[in-house]
Formats: C-alpha cells, sequence, structure tokens
C-alpha cells in the first residue's frame, strides 16, 4: 500500500511505496529537470529534509550527509523509503526544480 509524501513547499503530494524510494516516485510526478544526480547516494543533488513520519534509509555519502544532517532529518530522496506517510521539505539543489515560483514566496 503507498504512503502519501507532502511536499510542504508547493502543497504537492505524491505516492511511494515503501519499496521505492522518495526520489523514483517524485520523479513520477512529471515535473521538469528534477535533478536525479547518480541515484546511489553518491552525487548529494536531491536533499530533502523529512519533518514528520516514518522511513528507512540506505548509504549516503558522509561528504554530503553530516551526521548534523541526519539528527535534523536532512537527507539524500534517492536513499529514503517511506514506512508511513511523510512530511517534506525539499532543500539544496533539487529545491529550484520542484518548488519553482513557489520558491519565492
Amino acid at each position: 500500500m503507498p504512503h502519501t509524501v507532502s511536499i510542504e513547499d508547493t502543497g504537492e503530494r505524491y505516492a511511494c511505496s515503501s519499496e521505492e524510494s522518495l526520489l523514483t516516485a517524485m520523479a513520477r510526478m512529471g515535473k521538469r529537470g528534477i535533478p536525479v544526480g547518480c541515484r546511489g547516494g553518491g552525487c548529494g543533488v536531491c536533499k530533502v529534509e523529512v519533518l514528520a513520519g516514518d522511513f528507512e534509509t540506505r548509504v549516503m555519502s558522509r561528504d554530503h550527509v553530516s551526521d548534523d544532517d541526519r539528527a535534523h532529518g536532512r537527507l539524500l530522496a534517492c536513499r529514503v523509503y517511506p514506512a508511513s506517510d511523510l512530511s517534506l521539505k525539499v532543500i539544496g539543489k533539487l529545491h529550484k526544480n520542484v518548488c519553482g515560483s513557489a520558491a519565492g514566496r
């Protein structure tokens, strides 16, 4: 059963199963230019901040996700898998392409 992921910056929601990463499901929304990078947790372009919900993660580069980032839910969307509905904020290089004009609000 898919979980609902809410992007707080834009108010958009999308479905994401626990077997797919937040980034993979986000790309299905059809927004142009979502940077997908390496999809393996090494490049850091898909950084998000999980505000609420339960999730599991896979290995991410410490160059892009510090211990402080982890403690505050700032993670790479390509390596986050939901275990419940999630609320997130888009940060880093992903923000411009996902949020577009909403970034100025």
